[in-house]
């Protein structure tokens, strides 16, 4: 420790990771000040310490499916290479039927834990598809956990059925709804947003969502795509106005930091983004998430979707504690071409005690399904 200790005292943010070790959270311009620093590894250390103090060498998956219900969208969001307009040659809604059986096969062949419901912004579905569709599974596949539909997706339901939000998240929730996912946040600064994103919903609409949907007993988790136009003050940004909604509600399980890919997107087509952010920052943003959220989101994800499995690694050592999902189905990062978006539990499982760790499959709300 004392090894640590002088590495620590020599670094230029010696004084924020001190403090971190000691319990107390880096502040907005602390968090700036990581962002901006080089010393990704002694950043990694404190971050990996501070995991291993709250779950010692352990570190959960859960075997999921990712169902793309459909890539119909009218919000053209730049940083999208998934989605199709409406009356499009490739564009596709699953029918019941066919949502039915894909959660059949995966339970039967995976036993599956979670169901990730995620989709466009399609203006021809009302709140009865999704009910159908939330209840079916919830009947049906009883061990399986709804994780479904982002805030931005919320508030296409709601205006679709000319209804407040709020309302629609209460009847999702009675069909069976379960948590919900981060996505659409992106970075929480309407300036990039309007760069990104410029037909989603605003920063403060996405926290407002995600509040309801808090303050009716959904938890959610929360997510953040870096590496496109952001600033090291956006992302901070990012960072405190989720820590803020979360001293408040204490609604989410989890944080995902992913970074965006850049390829068949309009983004890169444009020259806006012409490659990813990289390894490297995937490690910085780890540790930078599970030293801003220590004690305060339990949960920090790996996120091996847009970095590969060898990099996933690294990251649980970087302070990450959840290895996420194994996604099978998936269909929006890999109209990217990225490596792989999907993967067996056993090549999780195999990847996890690679480096040393115990394994945990969990189920939707992070309970424990069994060691392996």
């Amino acid at each position: 420790m004392s090894q640590i200790t002088e590495q620590i005292h020599s670094s230029e943010i010696g004084d924020i990771l001190e403090n971190s070790l000691h319990g107390k959270r880096p502040a907005i311009d602390d968090c700036i000040r990581l962002l901006e620093s080089d010393d990704v590894f002694l950043m990694g250390l404190v971050a990996g310490t501070l995991t291993q103090n709250q779950f010692g060498k352990k570190v959960s998956f859960v075997n999921n499916i990712i169902l793309n219900y459909t890539n119909v969208c009218i919000t053209d969001c730049k940083f999208c290479a998934f989605y199709r307009p409406p009356g499009d040659n490739e564009a596709y809604t699953l029918t019941l039927d066919q949502i039915e059986a894909r959660v059949k096969t995966a339970w039967d062949l995976f036993k599956i834990r979670q169901v990730l419901i995620q989709g466009g912004h399609n203006p021809n579905l009302g709140v009865e598809y999704y009910e159908d569709a939330f209840r079916m599974i919830r009947t049906k596949f009883p061990k399986v956990g709804v994780h479904g539909l982002s805030a931005s997706e919320i508030d296409m339901i709601a205006r679709v059925e000319k209804s407040s939000t709020k309302e629609i998240i209460l009847r999702l929730k009675d069909s069976g709804l379960q948590s919900v996912p981060g996505a659409g946040s992106e970075i929480l600064v309407d300036p990039v947003k309007k760069i990104i994103s410029p037909k989603k919903i605003s920063s403060d609409e996405w926290l407002r969502i995600m509040e309801e949907a808090h303050s009716v007993g959904l938890p959610a988790s929360a997510t953040m795509m870096y590496g496109h136009v952001e600033s090291v003050q956006d992302i901070a940004e990012h960072f405190y106005k989720i820590a803020t909604l979360q001293e408040k509600t204490k609604g989410f399980m989890a944080f995902i930091p992913w970074s965006f890919e850049p390829n068949n997107t309009l983004l890169q087509k444009e020259g806006t983004v012409n490659f990813g952010a990289g390894g490297m920052q995937l490690l910085k943003m780890i540790a930078i998430s599970r030293l801003v959220y220590d004690g305060l989101i339990p949960h920090i994800q790996s996120s091996w979707l847009t970095n590969g499995v060898g990099m996933a690694q690294l990251a649980l050592q970087y302070g990450a504690d959840d290895f996420g999902g194994t996604l099978i189905g998936e269909e929006v990062v890999s109209c990217t071409g990225a490596r792989s978006t999907e993967l067996t539990s056993q090549r999780i499982i195999d990847s996890i005690r690679q480096i040393g760790y115990q394994v945990e499959e969990r189920d939707n709300f992070y309970n424990t399904v069994c060691m392996h």
